[in-house]
């Protein structure tokens, strides 16, 4: 196992710069997820750190050693990949022992490895199977037992979980979180969906157009965003951005309404702000008030969808509780003041 540390790290496409000198720490034995909307950077900085797409400047330290131009092979890492990229020739037992035959290690040896990734993995009554016949699933665990007999020193995973079905993601998160906690190798992860994000990390790093917006443990990140592009990507349904102004006693949002803020805040007058307040932390009362637009049972909660009348943003609402609600009913919801999120309109760093 090891840290990996990034310095001042750029990744240069002729004359367009992708990756725009990144700093971060990844701890030994930490799990950390890189994620963030298509096309912000996330796996060409995990493959930066594989040694699949070269460095243009600045350093990617793996343990104490400097890789930029060290091959992969070179950088005792293991990835798994959203294609599992199994032969499909080759029984389970010979794709997930591949790499080591071609290190040249001896057969007993590959044996005790392969059979030790495979139990850990539930694998045993498989490995004379070909991938054609099992399920995506499975073929996932033969990717990750391939890379787990590696005995890496970081584990790489590319949105591993992206053409599986929801329930089958749901179960895989929590096997490969299970693997992490007993093998305590050093993991990146890449993915594109935030649930996942909250659900495995130990720490999230949230980038947008090849720069990271914020690093942080997940709850920190939900519960204290840097700036609104964190807001509104972390969380599901995301948060309510409503532009306002300050005056006394709260924030004016477009369309009227009068919310208050945290009782610790204090805004200049006429100041111009994005108030933010999480679905959930609406609850029935007078504040923005409108027409139920839509309901969406999701059997655990409710999600509402506010369209005030005097034209401000449509707001989303989270109930936990059964509610009656009907599209057409009138409805005012107040937010709880102690859960605002209040950020520079300008600039849009949380204030």
């Amino acid at each position: 196992m090891a840290e990996v540390t990034i310095r001042a790290l750029r990744k240069m496409y002729g004359g367009l710069q992708v990756i725009h000198g990144l700093d971060l720490d990844i701890a030994d034995g930490e799990f950390v997820v890189l994620v963030g909307p298509s096309g912000c950077g996330k796996s060409t900085l995990l493959r930066m750190i594989a040694g699949l797409e070269e460095v243009s400047a600045g350093d990617v330290m793996i343990g104490p050693r400097r890789v930029n131009n060290l091959p992969p092979s070179e950088r005792d890492i293991a990835m798994v990949f959203q294609s599992y990229a199994l032969y499909p020739h080759k029984t389970v037992a010979a794709n997930m022992g591949f790499p080591l035959k071609m290190r040249g290690m001896a057969k007993g040896q590959i044996d005790a490895r392969v059979a030790r990734a495979a139990e850990i993995l539930g694998l045993t009554p498989y490995l004379d199977r070909y991938p054609r016949a099992m399920s995506g699933g499975q073929r996932q665990r033969v990717a990750m037992g391939r890379a787990i007999v590696r005995d890496p020193q970081v584990f790489l995973f590319d949105e591993p979980l992206s053409n599986l079905d929801a329930k089958l993601r749901v179960q895989m998160r929590a096997e490969i979180r299970e693997l992490h906690q007993r093998l305590k190798t050093t993991t990146v992860y890449v993915t594109h969906d935030q649930i996942e994000a909250m659900t495995m990390a130990d720490k999230i790093v949230v980038m947008q157009g090849g720069r990271i917006e914020q690093v942080g443990a997940p709850l920190d990140l939900y519960d204290r965003p840097a700036n609104t592009f964190v807001a509104s990507f972390i969380g599901s349904p995301a948060m309510n951005m409503l532009p306002g102004v300050a005056e006394a006693g709260g924030v004016r949002v477009a369309g009227g309404a009068l919310l208050p803020v945290p009782p610790a805040v204090k805004l200049a007058a006429g100041r111009e702000v994005i108030y933010g307040i999480r679905p959930e932390h609406l609850a029935v009362g007078p504040g923005l008030s409108g027409k139920v637009a839509v309901v969406e049972p999701t059997g655990s909660e409710t999600h509402v969808i506010l369209r005030p009348e005097d034209g401000g943003a449509e707001v989303v609402a989270l109930f936990r509780d059964r509610v009656a609600f009907r599209p057409g009913d009138t409805l005012a919801l107040a937010p709880e003041a102690g859960k605002v999120h209040l950020f520079d309109k300008g600039s849009g760093v949380r204030l």
